[in-house]
């Protein structure tokens, strides 16, 4: 093998494996759902309810687990398990505070059950705020960590 393919595979070894890393176990079983992440791995949060916005309120705690997941692959940057997530929302209902266009994104909570993408979102604007919906946008409630 010449040389310099010899050390190119060298480094792609110690890169992806590291050096002198031991293999963890395969884990035996799936959990059947994901770990809800902590807050202090989820993306920042706007703790005030912006102005404007006439929704409720729910915590992290009362998200649904697969709700904190998204939020922590949207404060990782994915990857996401949809292609809709992260575009723009724009916000056509009027029930979020009114911002310039692509201050909202989008992104799907999973619907255990559900055959497609169901009717439970997460919208994060550009300052920090996340709003809520179990109800495909008819309602929003506004995110508090506490």
């Amino acid at each position: 093998m010449p040389r310099h393919l010899l050390v190119a595979l060298v480094a792609i070894v110690l890169l992806v494996g590291g050096c002198g890393a031991a293999i963890a176990p395969a884990p035996t079983s799936a959990p059947s759902t994901p770990a809800a992440p902590t807050p202090s791995t989820l993306i920042p949060s706007a703790q005030t309810v912006p102005s404007g916005f006439q929704g409720g309120t729910i915590t992290l705690g009362q998200l649904p687990p697969e709700a904190r997941v998204t939020l922590e692959l949207v404060g990782r940057g994915g990857p996401f398990p949809y292609r809709q997530d992260g575009t723009f929302f724009g916000n056509r209902e009027g029930l979020l505070p009114a911002r310039p266009t692509g201050t909202y994104h989008e992104y799907t909570v999973r619907t255990p059950g559900s055959p497609d993408r169901g009717a439970r979102r997460l919208i994060v604007g550009s300052a920090g705020e996340r709003y809520y919906t179990d109800d495909h946008y008819d309602s929003f409630r506004f995110v508090v960590d506490r």
